[in-house]
C-alpha cells in the first residue's frame, strides 16, 4: 500500500467515523459505548486495510465491526443490558441504511437542549467534528483539563436521559412531534461548523497551516443546511463567510508552506468563483438587515474580497461592522480584531490601547502578542514589535505561525541595526 493510498485511506476513515457513530448512536442510544466501538473499528481498519485493501463498502464494514464490538461489550453486562444485546446482534444494516450520510444528523443530535450551548458544542466537536480535546480547548481559550472535564460532564448528562439521541421531531405517540425542535439546535450546530472550519483554515498545532479535510467538510455540511434553510440569514451568512475565507487559501502559503499574511497575498490567486458566490449570498441577506454574527463577518469578508489591493480596503466600513459585531456578540477575539481595524483607521496607538484592555481575557494567547507586534511595527517601534513577535512565537503551537513570527522579528532586528 503506497503512502498516497495510506493517506487516502486515513482521509476516508476520518470522513466515515462520524457517520458510523451516527448510525450506532441513533440505533442504540449509548454514546460512550458507541464511541468506543467506533474507535476499535477504526483501529481494526488501520490494521487490516493496508494488507487486505479497502473493502468495497468501507462504511458497511466499519458499521459491522463496530456493532460486533458493541455486542461484545453488552454480552459482558448481560444482567444489566439483556434487551440491548438482542438488538445489537441483528444483521448488518441493509444497503439503504448503509448508504445514508448521518454526519449532519449526528451534529444536531449531539447538540441536545439538555446541555448548555458550550457543552453541546464541545461534545460535538470531539465526537463528530474530528477535533482533539486540546484543539477544542484552544478554540474556547480554556485549559485542556478544563475542556476534558466539560466533555465528560456532557456525556454523563446525556447518559441520564431517556433516549437522548432520539429524533427531536418525533414523539412515541406522535402527538407531540414537532419539526421545529430541530431548529432550536441550529445555533450550536452552526457554531460547531464555524469552529471546525476555523481549525481547518488555520490549524492550531502542527507543521501545516491548513487542514483541508476539516475546512472542506465544514463547507459541505453548511451547504447541506443551507439547502434545507435557504431563507435563514445566519445559515446563509455562515456559508458565505466560509466560502469567502476559503477563497484566499491558495494565496495564504508560499512555495515551502510558509504563512503569507493577508496584506501581502497575491490576490490574483484568490478563487474568484468562491468570492462571487460568497458575495452573492451575503448581498442576498442584506435586505433583512445585519442581524447576526455570521452575517456581519461575511459582510467584513466581502469588503476584503472586493479590495483589489490591500491599500484599497475599506477599513472605516470594516470598523463600523466590527463595532456592530461587538455590540451584539461581545467576545475578546472580536475586540482584538476590532483593535486592528481601529489601528487602520485611527492609527496604531489607538489600536494598541484597545488591545491592551484584553490582557486578562487573552492571557497566554499568542494572538494578542502577534497583533501587538503588528501594531508596534506600524508605529515604527521596532524593539517593542520584536518583543511582541518573539513572545507570540514562543506561545503558538502552529509551526507556520511560529516561523512567520520568528522571521518577522529577525527582519526587524536586521532593519534596526545601524548601517556600517
Amino acid at each position: 500500500m503506497t503512502d498516497a493510498l495510506t493517506r487516502e485511506a486515513e482521509d476516508l476513515l476520518r470522513e466515515l467515523a462520524p457517520q458510523v457513530l451516527g448510525v450506532l448512536v441513533r440505533r442504540f442510544g449509548d454514546f460512550d459505548t458507541a464511541e468506543d466501538a467506533v474507535q476499535e473499528a477504526m483501529l481494526a481498519a488501520a490494521a487490516q486495510w493496508p494488507g487486505e485493501g479497502v473493502p468495497e463498502n468501507p462504511r458497511g464494514w466499519l458499521i459491522q465491526v463496530a456493532q460486533r464490538r458493541m455486542a461484545d461489550t453488552v454480552r459482558a453486562e448481560v444482567a444489566r443490558r439483556r434487551r440491548e444485546t438482542t438488538v445489537f446482534e441483528q444483521d448488518v444494516p441493509d444497503a439503504e441504511t448503509v448508504d445514508r450520510d448521518d454526519t449532519l444528523e449526528m451534529f444536531f443530535l449531539c447538540c441536545h437542549p439538555a446541555l448548555s450551548s458550550a457543552s453541546s458544542i464541545a461534545l460535538t466537536l470531539r465526537a463528530v467534528g474530528g477535533l482533539g480535546t486540546a484543539e477544542i480547548a484552544r478554540a474556547f481559550l480554556l485549559p485542556e483539563a478544563t475542556m476534558a472535564q466539560r466533555i465528560s460532564r456532557a456525556k454523563k448528562r446525556l447518559s441520564t436521559l431517556d433516549r437522548p439521541f432520539a429524533d427531536p421531531a418525533d414523539a412515541s405517540d406522535g402527538a407531540n412531534a414537532d419539526p421545529a425542535r430541530w431548529r432550536e439546535r441550529l445555533g450550536p450546530v452552526l457554531h460547531v461548523l464555524y469552529l471546525i472550519f476555523t481549525e481547518g483554515h488555520t490549524t492550531t498545532a502542527g507543521p501545516d497551516l491548513h487542514r483541508t479535510d476539516l475546512s472542506g467538510e465544514a463547507i459541505r455540511l453548511t451547504r447541506a443546511i443551507h439547502r434545507l434553510l435557504p431563507e435563514d440569514t445566519e445559515v446563509t451568512g455562515l456559508l458565505a463567510l466560509l466560502l469567502l475565507t476559503d477563497a484566499r487559501r491558495a494565496a495564504r502559503t508560499g512555495p515551502h508552506g510558509e504563512l503569507i499574511p493577508l496584506a501581502e497575498q497575491n490576490r490574483a490567486r484568490w478563487d474568484r468563483a468562491l468570492i462571487i458566490e460568497g458575495v452573492r449570498l451575503t448581498t442576498g441577506t442584506l435586505a433583512r438587515g445585519l442581524s447576526g454574527p455570521y452575517q456581519i463577518q461575511a459582510a467584513i469578508a466581502v469588503l476584503h474580497a472586493q479590495a483589489l489591493r490591500a491599500e484599497d480596503t475599506d477599513w472605516p466600513r470594516i470598523l463600523e461592522l466590527y463595532d456592530h459585531f461587538e455590540r451584539i456578540a461581545p467576545n475578546p477575539m472580536v475586540t482584538l480584531n476590532r483593535a486592528v481595524a481601529v489601528a487602520m483607521v485611527q492609527g496604531p496607538a489607538a489600536g494598541l490601547a484597545l488591545a491592551n484592555t484584553l490582557d486578562d481575557q487573552l492571557a497566554g494567547n499568542h494572538r494578542i502578542d502577534a497583533v501587538r507586534g503588528h501594531l508596534h511595527e506600524m508605529a515604527g517601534d521596532y524593539p517593542a514589535a520584536i518583543t511582541a513577535y518573539t513572545a507570540a512565537a514562543a506561545r503558538t503551537t502552529s509551526t507556520p505561525e511560529r516561523d512567520y513570527l520568528t522571521i518577522r522579528a529577525a527582519q526587524l532586528r536586521a532593519r534596526s541595526r545601524p548601517a556600517r
